[in-house]
């Protein structure tokens, strides 16, 4: 790591340092905007619930009716809906998804749009979220057009880093969101271990330890995003001799494929009920709520693991379908030894993504629930822990990605300069 800093200022790349420093502007311009306030409102007072884990993603925007509030969310909820719409759910999609280059530039265009229609809606909702009943329709509009218009200038950028700088554009926007808030969240969980305890030597031992599950957390984090199970695979046109001493070729599969996806479908499902209990008054219906559809409870808790489960196993089986990953071995005439081509090698790679998927999801519920039970067994509110595991999974996943790209890139450049 050492020496590709020390390439980065070597004299030849000095095209690399400037999309470096393009990409860092960038992030600058995000975060300053995030802290710029829609006209006519205030910030949001009290924890969000699911919406913490949003809010840590665009820097306290969300807290603070920032124009970036809605950050680059719905155009990622856009996508997601995109890609299962290519799973054989809607014919059209699947088409476009086997056209190439054409189709998938189809499918980003349909993404933005419905990103865009997506970020309206949940504009419009915000409106009366923070202003009130009060507030005429066009004051609503006003707001979800400025948020809109928030989250269209940041895919923009986004694109921008993409082309122009180091990284994807959208992830690091993301990532630099999460960064942006752990000062505050290191801030608060030191006034209230240390500065509100009555026993300074136990609240700088407890604070302590809180730093060294943090970090005992990251670790983990980064052990399970390189975690991999790879299946052998052959190809019948070549010989033994030609495959000797060649790369051995292999079907990669992460322990956690789904990534934060899973945990993301969870919380909004289980907050659903009790978003539509803020606008109900019936007192049964919101004590059922309180007592078992929330996670800070233990039944509450219990269903909010078992989404996690369910839905990983779904989006890792949709997004690695078993019988397309057997179909395109058997045409380019690759095997899996010892597995016999079509059905067997659909049922062997569809077993193999059940047991990975098994302890990807145990992860998965490990991180989420962590911050849970740490807000319930503590005196820190949930607000100030907003970047628990589930954020560590996006900075660590994405960060990764971004040294792998720069690192690459700086390979490149160290091949090209011998010659």
């Amino acid at each position: 790591m050492l020496s590709n800093i020390k390439q980065i200022f070597a004299p030849r790349n000095k095209e690399l340092r400037k999309r470096i420093a393009f990409t860092l502007f960038v992030l600058f311009i995000f975060i300053l905007g995030a802290s710029v306030r829609v006209p006519g409102t205030k910030s949001i007072s009290g924890s969000l619930g699911f919406l913490e884990l949003l809010n840590a993603m665009g820097g306290g925007a969300l807290k603070r009716a920032s124009i970036f509030a809605l950050g680059v969310m719905p155009y990622i909820g856009a996508s997601i809906i995109v890609q299962l719409l290519e799973m054989d759910i809607v014919p059209y999609f699947a088409e476009l998804a086997k056209e190439g280059y054409t189709g998938r530039r189809k499918l980003n265009q349909i993404t933005r749009y419905l990103g865009l229609l997506i970020a309206f809606i949940q504009g419009f909702a915000y409106g009366i979220a923070i202003l009130g009943n009060d507030a005429t329709a066009f004051e609503y509009l006003r707001v979800a057009l400025i948020l809109t218009a928030g989250t269209a200038f940041l895919l923009w950028l986004g694109d921008q880093v993409t082309q122009k700088g180091i990284g994807n554009g959208l992830s690091l926007i993301i990532m630099s969101g999460i960064i942006a808030t752990l000062p505050y969240m290191f801030t608060e969980a030191f006034k209230t271990f240390v500065l509100q305890n009555e026993n300074l030597f136990i609240g700088i031992v407890t604070f302590s330890i809180y730093l060294i599950i943090y970090l005992l957390v990251v670790v983990g984090v980064v052990f399970i995003q390189q975690s991999e199970r790879r299946i052998p695979i052959q190809y019948a046109n070549k010989t033994t001799t030609t495959a000797y001493g060649s790369k051995q070729n292999y079907i990669p599969f992460k322990v956690n494929a789904a990534n934060v996806v899973p945990v993301i479908f969870a919380s909004a499902i289980i907050t659903i009920p009790q978003t539509i209990a803020k606008f109900i008054s019936n007192e049964g219906y919101i004590k059922f709520v309180n007592n078992y559809l929330n996670y800070n409870t233990t039944v509450g808790l219990i269903i909010y693991i078992l989404f996690i489960i369910f839905f990983s196993y779904a989006y890792t089986l949709l997004q690695f379908r078993p019988q397309d990953i057997a179909d395109n071995l058997q045409k380019s005439g690759g095997y899996i030894p010892g597995i016999r081509p079509g059905s067997e090698t659909k049922d062997y790679v569809k077993s193999v993504l059940i047991k990975i998927t098994t302890y990807g999801s145990i992860f998965l519920v490990l991180i989420a629930a962590t911050p849970i039970l740490f807000t319930n067994y503590s005196n820190v509110e949930n607000a100030n822990i907003t970047l628990g595991g589930t954020g560590i999974i996006i900075v660590v996943g994405v960060a990764i990605e971004t040294y792998k790209q720069l690192e690459s890139t700086l390979n490149q450049k160290e091949y090209k300069g011998r010659f």
